[in-house]
């Protein structure tokens, strides 16, 4: 498919053209071809669809470098007897109690679910960290399938843990050595796949041994690192050592491994970070929900850790988390002027660089040869707006809701608020259906 997007002023987060003022993106095929002014484009490829921007922010679609596609049907759930005393309670009574429920048709309008939510909010890609220990295997792939159908790109990984006993433990790890010899073979750059693991303190020696042996080369692990200050104990009482010396020692650290929320490091344990190259994601809301403390994330970025921004399956829009990160830093550091720097640059930057090492294409950016992953956001600025403010704005005045137009690929996912992939009230009375067996299941 060949079009223009164009008639908004383009963001095209490249140094060398950061603005148009009246710009417009030339697309053909899956890659960006022309940005530039929409006069000159408009005029050059005659051929192509014109799609309006109406005055509107035309950008690079967003990155969330870290999800939770299975816990969907959590939204209104009330769980008989559940009273969390601290997070392990949270792990067990909740998240831990839907996943050992979850049928393959349940983990599938999850993902539905999901996805059609990411394209809503200007997400098209997307590292989602699963767990259904009720149906494990084929679970990656029936993600895939829908990841395909809806058009976003997936890094995908199963959560690997002893929790629920040696041979489910197994099944993961099998999983995801099949599903990423799967996604090493797929030539679209649509898929990916890494080896998930849930959280060190989930994991014995011989698990990890095994996962270790099952791995293919090329790809990394996507493990919780220090969420819960429960994880760094028991990593201390068992191995007489910290979390990440202990992943150090698996040889689990590396350019190609991602750690989710690292709050109970020390700055030994970022040095060892920093040298492997290991990535980092930070979640803050989730952290925030599940009252277990602040990471030290603006340390990491100035250490030139390379840290992202993702949500945790807490919510699908960007701009929320990016939000909640700016407060949360200010707030913890008591410092005003924290954030304003560091969460853009893992938002922006950050994100595209972490999906990068696992897609090819360039992501994150506007220019020739970059995916043609774009948004187009209905804002209209009550004050001067340049790429110098855009931050500040998308801060203080955008929300996810505010996108309008989604493309991802060079396919239009969404168009003026109209998802063109998916008959989405069918789907949303599927994800009912689905809950409400899900529900019934867990209480009865």
């Amino acid at each position: 498919m060949a079009f223009i997007i164009g008639n908004g002023k383009l963001f095209t987060r490249d140094s060398s053209m950061p603005y148009i003022e009246d710009g417009a993106v030339a697309v053909d095929g899956a890659k960006i071809v022309e940005a530039g002014a929409c006069s000159e484009l408009k005029e050059k490829y005659k051929g192509f669809e014109f799609i309006d921007a109406k005055g509107g922010i035309i950008m690079p679609a967003f990155i969330n470098t870290h999800e939770h596609i299975y816990s969907a049907m959590a939204r209104g759930l009330s769980i008989k007897g559940y009273n969390p005393q601290g997070f392990l309670d949270i792990l067990d009574g909740q998240w831990w109690t839907i996943d050992r429920k979850l049928t393959l048709e349940q983990v599938k309008y999850s993902a539905m679910d999901t996805m059609i939510s990411c394209i809503r909010n200007g997400v098209t890609t997307i590292f989602d960290h699963h767990a259904s220990f009720g149906h494990i295997k084929d679970s990656l792939f029936t993600i895939a399938d829908a990841a395909k159908e809806l058009g976003v790109r997936a890094c995908l990984c199963y959560e690997i843990s002893d929790r629920d006993g040696m041979e489910k433990a197994r099944e993961s790890v099998m999983e995801n050595a099949e599903f990423i010899r799967y996604a090493l073979k797929d030539d679209t750059d649509m898929v990916a796949g890494m080896m998930g693991m849930h959280a060190q303190f989930t994991i014995s020696d011989a698990t990890m041994e095994l996962a270790a042996s099952q791995k293919p080369d090329g790809v990394g692990y996507h493990i919780h690192v220090a969420e819960g200050i429960e994880d760094l104990h028991d990593c201390l009482k068992k191995y007489g050592k910290r979390i990440v010396d202990r992943l150090m020692d698996w040889n689990i650290l590396g350019e190609q491994t991602l750690l989710g929320h690292c709050i109970y490091i020390n700055p030994h344990e970022m040095d060892l970070i920093h040298d492997t190259g290991t990535m980092v994601v930070h979640n803050p809301e989730s952290n925030m929900g599940n009252a277990c403390g602040c990471p030290p994330t603006m340390e990491l970025v100035k250490r030139g850790i390379l840290t992202g921004l993702g949500t945790d399956g807490y919510t699908h829009d960007m701009t929320e988390s990016y939000k909640v990160a700016n407060v949360l830093h200010k707030h913890h550091l008591c410092d005003a002027n924290a954030a304003w720097g560091e969460v853009p640059k893992m938002l922006f930057e950050n994100n595209a660089a972490i999906a990068n090492r696992y897609f090819k294409t360039p992501l994150g950016v506007i220019r020739p040869g970059a995916a043609a992953d774009v948004i187009v956001v209905d804002y209209d600025p009550p004050t001067h707006l340049d790429q110098n403010n855009l931050n500040s704005h998308i801060l203080f005045g955008m929300t996810g809701h505010d996108v309008v137009t989604t493309v991802a690929n060079g396919k239009v996912l969404m168009q003026d608020r109209e998802v063109k992939v998916a008959d989405t009230k069918e789907v949303m009375a599927k994800c009912r259906e689905s809950s409400a067996q899900l529900w019934k299941s867990i209480n009865g």
